[in-house]
This record gives structure tokens, C-alpha cells and sequence, in this order.
């Protein structure tokens, strides 16, 4: 954070309470004095070990406070355990931030964890507006010295800080936008809370093609993540953006995902490759739905049937073995609960999600590319996507070994996110892949990903079998696709990952002209939980 916090501790109260630190209210304002030499010991007496006593707490918390109030820099910065990175980004804070007019509170302490608010002012060429937050800081003992010193990471100056970023204040490097959906209806972080990273993106790449004019901000700036606004002072005017999006579906992904954790979904419409929809609800606020990297599970047997079909191996209307396990280079796949058929047809196994019936054609098809290949050229998948915001367009790599076998039922090597798995559903259902766009092609001329359409037997068949998994009795999806209505198909996955209790959830599915994919991590059975998520944004599609 950068700033000229000129500030000092004032009537503060300090209580060593039994168990533990109890603090008074106390303000930082400008003047006074306190200590910033980071707790330096009795002449003579032996550096303290183990846990952190109460008056140590105090002494390292109060010290950096209150030199950090002052700005003090180098004060403050001493009282941390990393000096040269806490130097840095106090010095920004005081020169860079703008921030003045400190005023620390702080909560009741947690053990060595001390909580704050902070009100103060930014002000930036004759522009001011008020700022406030909360956070904490941590005292640790040094590994060195033994002291108590503040556990040094950029959240202590502002809690959306981040390795890396900065706060900074001045003419925002990037126009404003006013993103609008199709339909032309106004999309706000606020009313979408998903399409915040998004936006800011958008912003960034877009924002001087529709005209937009900077204001003057106090924002959070990284080397490879776009600028997030955290106060504007002043405000440019704001230049309209078109997007793909949908705000009906965008509102019934952002709810969707916020029956289920670490869960994300995407739209598309299969004739056109709109997206129509991004949520995401994870903790680490990572954008899962657009640039996840996991494997797919058996959602990617929509991509493997593709291949088996066209190299004559499989057929929807022809037998195909389902036994309970199969071996393949020594490596034995089951069926979910040892499940096994005899005499049905592969549309069957493609609706129970039968992995032995992939697994035993892998020996036919004796081509260790062909998946890799079919999923290139048919679903264009691996072929740089220029959706508008970074996104990552699946790779299915070539294998070798049981790797092979593991990748026809989307484990090994293969991974996915969400955007790519509402994509292969959407080639299913259309019978040609279109690359996903959240902005208009015209906007910028870039080039878009192309590939072949799927042969007409192969399509057809592809979405008999998808229609079978969402309707008949036995089919995986059909029960979380029992309330979608119109031309509907699915397709369930589950994806086990080392060290994790429950398999990760896939979904994905279309009704008409809309596709969408869910995402669950650690969420179990596709149909139990991405399931759900799919089929409430088909519903308002």
C-alpha cells in the first residue's frame, strides 16, 4: 500500500489480561509517539523463547502501528520479519496510495492475531474521498533474533492486497466501461458478483476501443492481474461495452453456485458459441469456470464416443461389453459400485456411464493420438481460444500405456474447465464447434479458433445417446435433468484426484439453444451436485 499516513497512537489503552491481550479503542492522528525499535531487550538479558507472552504481543503490535501511523517506513518495517518487503510497500502506501488522516481501531485480540479498522482519506490532485477497512496483523517469534515481530504479508495493509500488488492512486490506466448484456441491460460487480475479475478485464482490454475516459482512482495494480478499483475519486466517463452475456442466466449461475461450494459454471449457445453465462463461488476467488485445468471425468466420453464412432469401433444401436472391471497395461478400472451389463447397446453404457466399455476398445482403436485429435479437430479444443478474457481451452496430450485407457474416461493427463466442457456440449448439439465469445468479434477483429464439423452419423448419434442420459430411467442425468424441458441431453462426470476424500462433480449438458457445464470440486457423483447447477441455468435459458 502506498501512503502519507502521518499518524500516531493517542489515549490508548492496553490491558495484559489473563489468557491473553485485551486492547482499549485508541486512535492513530497526526503527531505523538511510540515505539519503533521492535522490542529490543534488557541490556544483558536472554533472547525469550516459545510461545509469545502477552506483553510481547502488545510490544510488536503497538511498535508497528504506531511507526507505520507516523510513516514511518523503515520504523515500522523493522518490526516485521521482512524488512525490505515491508520497507517497500509502506513507503508506496505513504508515496503512492495518497492515503492520509489514519484512524486504527483495534478489536479484540485473538491469541497473537490482532485486529484493526482503518478509516482514512485518499486525496489526489485536489480530489479526496473517504476510505476505510479492516484487517489483522500476526506476531511471530524471529527465527533469528527471537523477538516478537509482525508477521510481514501485504493483507496487513489492506486484506485484498496479494503477493505481488500494490496500491496505488492517480489517473486510472484503463477507460471505464459500461458493460451491457445482448439485450443491452447494464452489468454491475455488484448486481453479478462472478463478473467482478471479469469486468476488470474487460476494462482493460477494451476500455479505449469504446471510447471510455480514465478517472482518478485508488486501486490495487499486479503484474498479472488487471487493476481492481477500490475507490474512485473522481470518475471518467464510461464507455459502452457490448457483451454476449445474459443477465437472466447470469443471475441463475450466480445463484446456482451459491448452493454448492468451490463450484462454477458456464453458458454458451451452441449456434452461435456465445457465452451466456460465468459463475464461479470459491473461496480462492479463483475464475474456475474459465480457466480451470482438471480432468473431466466422464464428461469427456462425449469426445471419446466421437472418436469410437467414427473409427467404427462403437455404435449408439450396437453391443458393446460392460463387464463389472477391465484390465489395461496392468492397470484395473472399475465400473461406479462394480456395475455390469451383458448384451446391451453402447448408447446404454454411454447413459449408465459404463468406463469399462470405453476401456475395452482401446485395444481396437490401437492409436494412442486419435483422442487427442479428434478433440483438436472436431472440438476445437487446444487451439488458443480468443474468448476476450484469458481463458484455457483444454488439452487432451498424447499418452502412452495406461495413461491411454485413462484418458478415454477423462482421467490421466486430459483436463478441462467448465467453458470447455459447455463447449464440447454445445459441438454435440449443434454439430459444429464455434468458438466461445463474451465479446463480439467485430470489436477487434481477432482471429477466432476453427475446426471441422463433426460428420453427420457421428452428431446424430452423440445427442441420441446424450437425450438417452437425460431422460431414460437408468440414464445418469436424469434426474437432476428431470425439471429442464425442450430438446435436452447430458452427460455426468466424476474425477478422482490424489488426496482428496470425494471425486471432483461434472455436469454438462443443453436444452435447445443453450449448453452449459458445471464444475464441483470435491463435490462426488456428477449428477448430485454439478448436476443440479447445470440444469437451474438451462431452466432460465
Amino acid at each position: 500500500m502506498r501512503s502519507g499516513a502521518k499518524v500516531a497512537i493517542v489515549g490508548g489503552v492496553f490491558v495484559v489480561a489473563a489468557g491473553g491481550v485485551a486492547y482499549g479503542s485508541y486512535s492513530l492522528v497526526g503527531g505523538g509517539s511510540g515505539t519503533t525499535s521492535g522490542g529490543t531487550h534488557t541490556q544483558g538479558a536472554p533472547a525469550r523463547t516459545g510461545p509469545l507472552g502477552a506483553d510481547e504481543i502488545k510490544q510488536a503490535s503497538t511498535g508497528f502501528l504506531d511507526a507505520w501511523a507516523k510513516g514511518d517506513a523503515a520504523g515500522a518495517a523493522a518490526l516485521t520479519n521482512n524488512q525490505a518487503g515491508a520497507t517497500t510497500a509502506l513507503a508506496g502506501f505513504r508515496d503512492e496510495a495518497h492515503i492520509t488522516n489514519v484512524t486504527v481501531t483495534p478489536g479484540a485480540p485473538n491469541g497473537p492475531v490482532v485486529p484493526y479498522t482503518v478509516k482514512a482519506e485518499v486525496s489526489f490532485q485536489g480530489k479526496t474521498a473517504p476510505l476505510s477497512y479492516a484487517s489483522q496483523l500476526t506476531v511471530v517469534r524471529g527465527q533469528l533474533t527471537h523477538k516478537p515481530l509482525v508477521d510481514w504479508q501485504p493483507a496487513v495493509l489492506h486484506p485484498q492486497l496479494k503477493a505481488g500488488e500494490r496500491l496505488e492512486t492517480g489517473a486510472a490506466q484503463h477507460p471505464e466501461i459500461q458493460a451491457v448484456d445482448h439485450q443491452d441491460r447494464p452489468l454491475t460487480k455488484e448486481q453479478y458478483p462472478s463478473l467482478g475479475a471479469i469486468l476488470d478485464g474487460l476494462r482493460e482490454k477494451y476500455g479505449a476501443k469504446v471510447s471510455g475516459t480514465p478517472g482518478i482512482e485508488l486501486q490495487i495494480k499486479g503484474n498479472a492481474t488487471p487493476a481492481r478499483t477500490l475507490i474512485t475519486l473522481q470518475k471518467g466517463t464510461p464507455g459502452r461495452l457490448k457483451t454476449t452475456l445474459d443477465a437472466d442466466v447470469q443471475a441463475a449461475a450466480e445463484k446456482a453456485v451459491k448452493g454448492f461450494g468451490e463450484s462454477s459454471v458456464v453458458a454458451v449457445r451452441p449456434s452461435t458459441g456465445e457465452v451466456r453465462a460465468i459463475a464461479d463461488n470459491r473461496n480462492d476467488k479463483f475464475p474456475a469456470s474459465l480457466q480451470a485445468r482438471v480432468a473431466p471425468g466422464s464428461t469427456m466420453k462425449i469426445v471419446t464416443a466421437a472418436m469410437l464412432i467414427e473409427k467404427g469401433k462403437a455404435a449408439a444401436d450396437k453391443p458393446a461389453e460392460c463387464p463389472k472391471d477391465a484390465i489395461w497395461q496392468g492397470v484395473t478400472f472399475h465400473n461406479l459400485n462394480n456395475f455390469s451389463m451383458d448384451g446391451q447397446l453402447f448408447s446404454k453404457s454411454f447413459a449408465r456411464s459404463c468406463n469399462t466399455a470405453f476401456i475395452k476398445l482401446v485395444d481396437d482403436v490401437a492409436d494412442d493420438g486419435a483422442l487427442g485429435r479428434v478433440a483438436q479437430n472436431y472440438f476445437g479444443i487446444g487451439q488458443d481460444w480468443k474468448v476476450g478474457v484469458p481463458s484455457f481451452d483444454g488439452s487432451v496430450p498424447a499418452s502412452a500405456g495406461a495413461e491411454t485407457a485413462a484418458a478415454y474416461i477423462g482421467q490421466g493427463k486430459v483436463q478441462m474447465s467448465p467453458l470447455d466442457m459447455a463447449s464440447i456440449a454445445a459441438t454435440a448439439k449443434s454439430g459444429q464447434f464455434r468458438q466461445p465469445v463474451l465479446v463480439p468479434q467485430s470489436l477487434d477483429g481477432r482471429q477466432l479458433a476453427q475446426a471441422d464439423p463433426l460428420p453427420s452419423g457421428t452428431a446424430a448419434q452423440l445427442r441420441d445417446m446424450m437425450h438417452i442420459t437425460a431422460t431414460a430411467s437408468y440414464g445418469t442425468a436424469t434426474n437432476a435433468m428431470s425439471g429442464v424441458g425442450g430438446d435436452k441431453g447430458a452427460k455426468t462426470g466424476s474425477a478422482e484426484k490424489d488426496g482428496q476424500n470425494k471425486s471432483d462433480s461434472w455436469f454438462t449438458a443443453y436444452s435447445d439453444d443453450l449448453a452449459a457445464a458445471a464444475l464441483v470440486q470435491s463435490g462426488g457423483h456428477g449428477g448430485d451436485a454439478a448436476g443440479p447447477i447445470v440444469a437451474q441455468v438451462l431452466r432460465a435459458g
